[in-house]
């Protein structure tokens, strides 16, 4: 049986703390084996509930040579630094999304991770899900004709006014946050020749980043794509492809509870006919696929730059 990856975590946020190191600890082929914070009595605490080592800052996790792999879930403004210094010390990296800020910084770290052997995956949890493939095969079997269009939504409620999210020296934004999940879904089932037509990005009053956008894309083929997605809003998770006989639509479609069982409905000239699946975790299933690439000695996956382009065009249009 092989030895466990021995996996060492960037920091103790919140989603560390409530998702991956939970699951990561429940998977046979993980090891725990540290948590690295600027404040060692956080590091401690969190360490402790998993039976791994606190490390006193992130370099010095990065300079132990008991960690195969390193986890990311630092502020997105952190995520370009962090990830180089550990592939650098040639460990395989699994980062929060979006991978970094800028395309030519996503661009550098890919190319690196390609030229050091050395596997780079952007946690983007959702793609992991079975509901998606099952979406894919009905799609695959004519279910609603020739698809015309794509919608979907990602937002969330009003957070507390100190939250990351709202401050952009640490790569705030509603962009960042929530609209990395319509454009991975966007990609995920058209493909990665999508260009951008228009793009609105808005901010509150009182807000220093863009808290909603609407972005519209198109395929070669004349595929119409809408996505929406935002900070200040009430809770959204869905998308929809229509065709020219019908359409199929998935709820609760980017942060599903473990529990939660899917419910894909399609609609069609005869009527709706709902597609229930089993409850499947997402989380679980992330962690199985790092350590899957890792095994496999996979390379990175193209979509990341794929959607560090779209990202910057988003950018580049709306400003316009």
């Amino acid at each position: 049986m092989e030895a466990a990856l021995r996996i060492g975590v960037l920091g103790c946020a919140d989603i560390a703390r409530r998702r991956l190191l939970p699951a990561m600890a429940a998977d046979p082929r993980v090891h725990v084996t540290a948590v690295a914070g600027r404040d060692l009595g956080r590091a401690r605490e969190l360490a402790g509930r998993f039976g791994a080592r606190p490390v006193h800052g992130y370099a010095a996790l990065l300079a132990r040579d008991d960690i195969d792999a390193v986890y990311v879930p630092l502020p997105a403004a952190l995520h370009a630094e962090w990830t180089e210094a550990a592939l650098r010390a040639g460990k395989h990296v699994l980062a929060e999304k979006p991978l970094t800020t800028e395309l030519a910084s996503t661009q550098r770290l890919f190319d690196l991770a390609t030229r050091s052997g050395l596997c780079l995956m952007e946690n983007v949890m959702f793609v992991h899900h079975p509901q998606h493939t099952a979406v894919e095969k009905l799609l695959a079997d004519g279910a609603i004709g020739e698809l015309r269009s794509f919608q979907a939504a990602f937002a969330v409620p009003r957070l507390p006014s100190g939250d990351i999210r709202y401050r952009p020296e640490l790569g705030g934004g509603a962009l960042w946050d929530t609209g990395v999940y319509p454009l991975r879904a966007a990609l995920h089932f058209l493909g990665d020749r999508l260009d951008v037509v228009g793009a609105l990005l808005a901010q509150g009053a009182t807000d220093a980043v863009d808290t909603s956008g609407t972005v519209l894309l198109r395929t070669p083929e004349g595929v119409g794509v809408q996505l929406s997605f935002g900070l200040d809003h009430g809770y959204r998770s869905r998308y929809e492809l229509w065709g020219s006989e019908g359409s199929i639509t998935v709820e609760r479609a980017f942060t599903p509870p473990a529990d939660h069982r899917p419910r894909i409905r399609v609609e069609r000239r005869e009527g709706p006919d709902d597609v229930l699946l089993p409850a499947d975790d997402q989380v679980a299933r992330t962690v199985r696929a790092f350590v899957d690439a890792v095994r496999g000695a996979a390379a990175p996956d193209p979509v990341i730059l794929s959607q560090a382009r779209l990202l910057h065009d988003i950018r580049v249009r709306a400003a316009a």
